[in-house]
């Protein structure tokens, strides 16, 4: 068995089309979010907004934003302003889906920014109705927080605003105590990015990172944001990571340490692993997702060419969130029979990461699959 860095083609779901859904409350910084990452991301995303209180004022942000020719806008951004996407699923959010997909050859993904109210575990369980979980994939679930108002003590900086928008909209019948609603957000996020972390200064940040952490599944990255500025890599799982990536780079207050994960101001590292060898894939998807997890990785993506299988499993994580599916390899559907050794090709992104170590833990856990 031999093992060696390689770069790893980029797998991207060939005809399934990655969805990342973007939570969090209103005023927590997701439009900003989103912008940046239609300008940034060198990707062809379209956008779902689902608005309601606020009617248009999203929409009107990232329609302003220049992120595609002028006459793509109309069927690369659809403004739902019915309510929220949760509580009308069959009605809204699927007719919309379904006009989505039918130009799906022209994208790359789609970006799904739900209102400040939204739960997100109905709109991700959406993506399993026959009629779209055939065409599409969920990528991740993104929630954003408002990094200083937790750091103050509170989960939103204008209760009042998120009130109102409450009342605005007479079909929410889960209108729950807003620690409540923040807590579900969390509990659904594969990542979470911290807003106005250029505002904080250490302590500040750790009070939201404990907040935070009692809150979200195991293993899910915890990563401070400045107005909006994340590698599009991180958030979309898409582009080809092994060219390496960074984030800002900027500290997030005087007495920044190095603990908790603060990495505000550490460039993303991308390590690509090829091992050679056979083994199940049950295997192979218990050994990325142990790696995954006790390494704290960010995100994992690659494939599998596993024995007897005319295509290779592609592999994708972001925080807890695993996903795999056997897909055509570059299109052409070559078999491992064909010419391609049986092996896993991998390609990490996190911070501090040491080559050697990484594969060694994952043939370790492989061997003990």
């Amino acid at each position: 068995m031999t093992a060696a860095i390689n770069t790893v083609p980029s797998p991207t779901g060939g005809g399934r089309l990655p969805v990342t859904v973007v939570t969090g409350f209103l005023g927590a910084g997701k439009t900003t979010l989103l912008r940046e990452l239609l300008l940034h991301g060198q990707q062809r995303l379209a956008v779902l907004v689902n608005e309601f209180g606020e009617v248009g004022l999203d929409g009107d942000l990232l329609r302003g934003c220049g992120f595609c020719p002028e006459e793509e806008i109309d069927s690369r951004l659809v403004e739902l302003a019915n309510g929220c996407l949760c509580c009308t699923v069959q009605e809204d959010f699927l007719p919309t889906m379904q006009q989505l997909l039918q130009r799906a050859d022209q994208l790359d993904g789609i970006l799904v920014e739900t209102s400040g109210l939204a739960l997100p575990e109905p709109l991700v369980a959406a993506f399993g109705w026959p009629e779209i979980r055939a065409r599409t994939r969920v990528n991740g679930v993104v929630t954003v927080v408002d990094g200083e108002a937790v750091a103050a003590g509170s989960v939103v900086a204008d209760p009042a605003a998120l009130e109102a928008q409450r009342l605005a909209d007479p079909s929410l019948d889960h209108a729950t105590a807003i620690d409540e609603l923040f807590a579900e957000q969390l509990e659904c996020a594969d990542l979470v990015l911290v807003s106005r972390a250029d505002g904080l200064d250490a302590a500040g940040l750790q009070r939201v990172r404990q907040r935070v952490e009692g809150l979200v599944r195991p293993g899910t990255p915890i990563l401070p944001m400045e107005r909006g500025h994340i590698d599009p890599s991180l958030v979309l799982g898409l582009g080809d990571p092994s060219q390496g990536v960074q984030t800002p780079d900027h500290d997030t207050g005087p007495d920044h340490d190095h603990d908790h994960h603060d990495h505000s101001h550490v460039a993303v590292e991308a390590v690509a692993i090829r091992l050679q060898g056979t083994w199940p894939r049950a295997v192979v998807e218990a050994a990325v997702q142990s790696l995954s997890r006790e390494q704290g990785l960010l995100r994992v993506k690659g494939r599998a060419w596993l024995p007897r299988k005319a295509r290779p499993l592609v592999i994708q994580t972001v925080g807890p969130r695993f996903d795999s599916w056997f897909e055509a390899a570059d299109g052409d559907g070559i078999s491992a029979a064909a010419g391609q050794a049986p092996g896993l090709e991998l390609v990490l992104l996190g911070f501090s990461l040491d080559q050697a170590e990484l594969q060694k833990a994952l043939l370790r856990a492989l061997q003990q699959g």
